[in-house]
């Protein structure tokens, strides 16, 4: 018996989308059905991502662009509508580090964290906005974390960028609820990536230490509830933050 994908149709534009957490959550949608618009700020790196998915069969395209410029994301936009038509799905997934104590902090290493994190998830719901609007359909998700409710030491420009994200997507929720686009977020807590990858045994097992479940996420437990927002089974579900953190967050 075919299972039936329920994305079958539906457009997805995933930001970050050429590694990590945002491929996983490619790879889901994908297997669900959907066409995939996959944005780098490296267009060979994106590139390489999307010939794996069309030798799958995946109905996938690689689009270049800086999230934290607006004409960068206003261009990607028209570029993706111009070769799918529509966009039903945007994931706001784009995202840097910059760690370091605050008292150490650099102005710049601030900047470009708010620049990418905050202000690249405001220039693409703002370009991608218009689109959904006109057709009365949209599914928004951005990407959160765990620290942008907690705080981190050492992460001051990391936690500030996502508590705005938080913030970001309970006010678009509000301003969209009425053209039937549900805008909702996820909060990753510590999730095996090229990132955590590079932490310090301590460290790891610090983190260990305070998740219930005594075990780290993986990128696919982001892409299933990332996967859900994304489905019609979310369409009375908006403004939520969705903490998959093992219970280090209750």
């Amino acid at each position: 018996m075919n299972q039936e994908k329920r994305l079958e149709g539906k457009v997805a534009l995933v930001t970050g989308g050429a590694r990590g957490i945002g491929k996983a959550i490619c790879e889901r949608l994908a297997a669900e059905g959907a066409a995939l618009a996959i944005v780098d700020i490296m267009l060979e790196t994106a590139q390489e991502t999307v010939d794996g998915f069309v030798a799958q069969g995946v109905n996938a395209a690689a689009f270049a662009a800086n999230v934290a410029k607006m004409t960068d994301a206003e261009t990607t936009i028209k570029n993706v509508l111009d070769k799918f038509g529509k966009i039903d799905i945007l994931i706001n997934n784009a995202g840097i580090t910059r760690d370091t104590l605050l008292m150490r902090m650099s102005e710049e290493d601030w900047d470009a964290v708010l620049a990418v994190n905050l202000k690249g998830t405001f220039n693409f719901i703002k370009a991608a906005c218009r689109p959904m609007m006109k057709t009365r359909s949209g599914k928004i998700v951005n990407i959160a974390s765990v620290v942008g409710r907690m705080g981190n030491a050492g992460q001051a420009n990391y936690s500030a960028s996502k508590a705005g994200v938080i913030g970001l997507t309970k006010t678009t929720a509000k301003e969209f609820a009425t053209r039937n686009i549900q805008v909702n977020a996820v909060a990753p807590g510590y999730i095996q990536t090229e990132m955590t990858g590079k932490l310090s045994e301590a460290a790891t097992a610090a983190f260990l230490q305070v998740i219930p479940m005594k075990r780290a996420g993986t990128p696919e437990d982001v892409a299933a509830v990332v996967y859900f927002l994304c489905s019609s089974d979310s369409d009375y579900v908006t403004g939520q933050v969705i903490n998959i953190d093992g219970g280090m967050l209750m």
